[in-house]
């Protein structure tokens, strides 16, 4: 019969199908449809205040029931096919206090063995079952249950399903940590080069010499000489099964257990191409033996760390029955879930715990093959927020020395396997991490791992798609330097450098003491010191004094777009109290909106200056007294832009100034030169998608035509670049605030806009950009042409340097090494 959608489900209804009737349901939509309903349950049993850790264990049972039930683990009845856990849901709806007394009783039968409703029960065991508590749910939360049953649960995707269900639960703990869903695609970009690779390459040999003694076997002409063929040809098989059944993994960032699911798949997977390969036709065919007991995992969140033995579990029992060896899952005797002591266990894999009388316990990474994973990542300057003074302290001091203070977290972890490297306790590695890790104080880390072994797999920035934002990755695989083949972005690469390029390595530049108090970043306020202009005004109106304290304030916003019109409360650098109570209004005004923020923090110095700014810039006030500009940029920002500022305006946080104000330093900041070499020492915030400006890094090793302070302004060179910089500003400028425009045709007319426009003229960028910047795109493309030309002149270098990145790159970083030596 052949029906339409709006008859399956009456279909569905006269025949009582548990199960939906949609073979072609893609595994991915029903693993986030069961983790929905059960983000449902969760919500509705947080409501009777029961704990996170209790609802997933208590979850975490029923999800494999469920699983168990459609794989025929668990009996279903004959008189309807139903599956006896989903006969438990369906007869409690009516009368919810039913529920957890049959949940109970099941979940005793399964943990030993035995009968419940008149059906046998299978030896489940494992650390599952040692529990068998089972929580009373609401006829609400019975009712999604019902739902849950059924779906299909043996095409659930474990690799994803760990971490959706784990976010139901409790979703704030793994965002905290930067911890996400990462996808099959990304988990294999990791594994297969690190884990599979060696293995593959070892089968290949073995099925060379497998093929010359299959021939021979075949061609023997005595009994004798077949015998002994086949003797060597089971040992070739023993000898690639007994390495594929050997080899161990271990995810010190388990999260839910995907990593090391795939990894058991994978390994399940080349062991059945092993077994049922045509070499061995004729002889007994072994059973596949690879295992759950081969993955060891650490994981400091205990949903999570509840999850991850059961995801991999569940994957195991799936392979088994999918590729025909579904009969050999109830062993004799045996349990169907093997307790794994110790695979997979709950701390902190960074720091050590410490007793009261000072004992310290280092944090215990067992000993394997394989290390892989996707740490969390955290910027350096988010970790006190998220994990607390006391923590960070204790983790800075353990790793003093290794891991650089304002690192991200996810060092930690490259530096504590860079560690089981050096002291022999693991083969190769594969973490993931945003790709921030190349550069900065994170780049350190990588520059540690080079000096002990040695980079053989990475790619340096790819594309990463997380809860529908794009992420910018960076992929690293490290050794003892056993491994000779290097890729890079899947190229082959003779070597790796620190900052994860095959080409000129730049980690080794030095900071010039020329270039030193000249860059700053931003005030840092830490409470909303920002006011509206109409404010600022009326209350300058009211007390022309007040005028002291109020200042225009610019973000990266008013760069790259409009200019917002903030203004700023300023009270200066260690204003007392009763000076700035002076002010009246705006001291009012911090009081009732700054303070209460400023009580809430941990911190006692900003929670007793509430007035005053967290970071008031002493040094840049200094540096910027007597200017009537200064150049800024922003700190993390698509295009590489620099504007002019008059000294009235406060920079915040998220921009870097310059204590300059001639054309010349401001053509230098902008030309190509300093774009491409920011570009490549810079490092990448959050999610990693736009370039972060960093003084340190970018701005302290860029080494200018001439040493600042000591150039000659009146010279023919700078005087080019400082005409050029002057008439790239002051066109761009005219562009900005056209005479006369209205409000709504300038709402376009944004930098962002017109360098994106920018690109897409060089054929560097697709898209569609406002008419009016692409318009001017062909005339800022020769403003920035002049200025770039003007610049290697001054350098002494010729103008077709500017078509080739990398010998920008190679001239400057001789010149870098030539200055830092005096």
């Amino acid at each position: 019969i052949a029906a339409d959608e709006t008859v399956l489900p009456v279909l569905q209804s006269l025949f009582h199908a548990p199960k939906s009737l949609n073979p072609r349901r893609h595994t991915e939509e029903v693993t986030a449809e069961a983790a929905e309903v059960f983000r449902l349950i969760a919500d509705n049993m947080r409501q009777w205040q029961a704990q996170p850790a209790k609802i997933a264990h208590f979850l975490t049972k029923l999800v494999f029931c469920l699983f168990a039930e459609d794989v025929k683990l668990l009996p279903h009845l004959s008189e309807n096919g139903q599956g006896i856990v989903s006969h438990i849901i369906q007869q409690s709806r009516a009368k919810p206090s039913r529920f957890p007394d049959y949940m109970q009783r099941l979940f005793r039968a399964m943990a030993e063995g035995g009968d419940f409703l008149l059906h046998s029960i299978d030896y489940f065991n494992g650390a599952l079952f040692e529990d068998v508590a089972a929580a009373e749910l609401s006829g609400e939360a019975l009712t999604e249950l019902a739902k849950a049953a059924k779906l299909n649960w043996d095409a659930l995707e474990p690799s994803i399903f760990g971490t959706l269900f784990e976010r139901s639960l409790d979703p704030r703990k793994r965002a905290q940590l930067g911890a996400h869903y990462t996808s099959r695609d990304d988990i294999l970009l990791l594994i297969e080069p690190v884990l599979m690779q060696p293995l593959r390459a070892e089968w290949e040999r073995i099925k060379r010499t497998a093929l010359l003694v299959r021939t021979r076997h075949d061609k023997a002409k005595t009994g004798k000489t077949r015998t002994h063929a086949r003797n060597e040809l089971l040992e070739l098989q023993a000898q690639m099964l007994a390495r594929l059944q050997g080899i161990t993994v271990l995810d010190p960032a388990c999260g839910s257990g995907n990593f090391l699911y795939v990894a058991l798949q994978l390994l399940m997977d080349m062991e059945k191409e092993v077994i049922t390969h045509p070499l061995w036709t004729g002889l007994q065919r072994p059973l596949p033996a690879v295992h759950p007991r081969q993955m060891y995992g650490i994981e400091i969140d205990p949903i999570a760390h509840a999850l991850a033995s059961i995801v991999v579990w569940i994957g195991y029992i799936q392979w088994r029955i999918s590729n025909g060896y579904g009969n050999t899952l109830k062993p004799q005797d045996k349990p169907i879930l093997e307790t794994l002591q110790g695979n997979i266990v709950c701390q902190d894999a960074i720091l050590p715990d410490i007793d009261i009388d000072g004992t310290v316990h280092r944090p215990l990474w067992q000993e394997t093959d394989i290390i892989v994973g996707n740490p969390p990542f955290l910027g350096g300057q988010r970790l006190r927020g998220e994990l607390g003074d006391d923590y960070v302290e204790r983790l800075r001091d353990y790793y003093e020395g290794e891991v650089p203070g304002g690192a991200d977290l996810v060092c930690y972890w490259f530096e504590r396997a860079r560690r089981q490297l050096e002291q022999g306790k693991v083969k190769r590695v594969g973490l993931l991490a945003t790709n921030s890790i190349r550069g900065g104080l994170n780049r350190q880390v990588l520059q540690r791992i080079k000096g002990t072994g040695d980079i053989f797999m990475a790619w340096s920035d790819r594309d990463w798609v997380l809860d529908g934002a794009n992420v910018r990755i960076s992929v690293v695989g490290f050794d003892d330097g056993s491994e000779t083949q290097k890729v890079l972005d899947d190229l082959p690469a003779v070597h790796i450098n620190p900052d994860l390029t095959a080409d000129i390595d730049l980690t080794g530049v030095k900071a010039l003491a020329e270039n030193q108090s000249l860059s700053f970043q931003g005030v840092i306020k830490r409470g909303p010191f920002d006011i509206d202009a109409a404010l600022a005004l009326s209350m300058i109106k009211a007390d022309p004094k007040n005028k002291a304290v109020l200042k225009p304030i610019a973000n990266g916003k008013d760069i790259t777009d409009r200019p917002r019109g903030k203004w700023i409360i300023d009270f200066g650098v260690g204003t007392p109290i009763e000076e700035a109570r002076q002010y009246r209004l705006p001291f009012e005004y911090v009081e009732t909106h700054v303070k209460p923020v400023r009580q809430k923090v941990k911190q006692a110095k900003p929670r007793e200056n509430w007035w005053l700014y967290q970071r008031p810039c002493l040094g840049m006030r200094k540096a910027l007294q007597g200017q009537r500009r200064y150049i800024a940029t922003t700190r993390v920002a698509k295009h590489r832009l620099f504007v002019w500022l008059t000294r009235d305006i406060l920079p915040d946080s998220r921009l870097y100034v310059f204590a300059r104000e001639d054309d010349y330093f401001f053509g230098i900041l902008h030309s190509k030169l300093h774009e491409v070499w920011s570009l490549r020492m810079c490092t990448y915030l959050g999610k990693g998608n736009d370039p972060r400006y960093t003084p340190k890094t970018t701005f302290l090793t860029f080494p200018f035509p001439y040493r600042p302070g000591s150039e000659d302004l009146d010279s023919p060179a700078c005087r080019a670049i400082a005409c050029a910089a002057a008439r790239l500003h002051r066109e761009r400028d005219a562009w900005l605030h056209p005479p006369q425009a209205r409000a709504s045709a300038l709402r376009s007319r944004t930098l962002t806009n017109l360098y994106n426009a920018l690109q897409v003229f060089r054929g560097q960028a697709k898209g569609k950009t406002p008419d009016a910047a692409g318009d001017f795109a062909p005339r800022l493309d020769e403003l920035h042409r002049a200025l770039d030309v003007a610049v290697c002149e001054a350098y002494g270098w010729d103008a077709a340097l500017l078509d080739d990145d990398e010998a920008i790159l190679r001239r400057l970083l001789a010149l870098n090494l030539q200055r830092s030596r005096g």
